[in-house]
């Protein structure tokens, strides 16, 4: 099958659900798709900044998701500010939302909602 859209790159954890309904529906809609796995390939530094920057760390760091639940209290309680998410995201990949998005045009997506994907298409 030709691809129909430029080449885009999804980063996550390729065993999420959300993660696995994004990347079919990108397959099915024609677009070539580049996966980062963040448990193989790590949370990039210069991308989790650029991310807390743009969507926040209150959307960034998925404080309604398991492995934040399992985390410590204090460990919890240390998330403060864009710097002590940063070196959680790196430390537990897990607890960040996902998918992040990355379109041809260089702008990005957080989660996944169809809608949102036909339009950013």
């Amino acid at each position: 099958m030709v691809a129909l859209h430029p080449m885009i790159t999804v980063y996550g954890i390729p065993n999420c659900d959300t993660v696995k309904r994004a990347r079919a529906w990108l397959a099915e809609a024609g677009f070539e798709v580049a996966f980062h796995d963040f448990k193989k390939a790590g949370v990039p530094a210069d991308l989790a900044a650029e991310w807390l920057r743009i969507f926040g760390r209150d959307r960034v760091v998925n404080r309604a998701g398991t492995s934040w639940r399992k985390l410590d209290e204090g460990t919890r309680a240390g998330v403060t500010d864009d710097a002590s998410a940063l070196a959680l995201m790196q430390a537990q990949p897990s607890v960040i939302k996902r998918p992040l998005v990355r379109w041809p045009d260089g702008h990005w997506t957080l989660g996944f909602r169809a809608e949102e994907f036909q339009t950013g298409a």
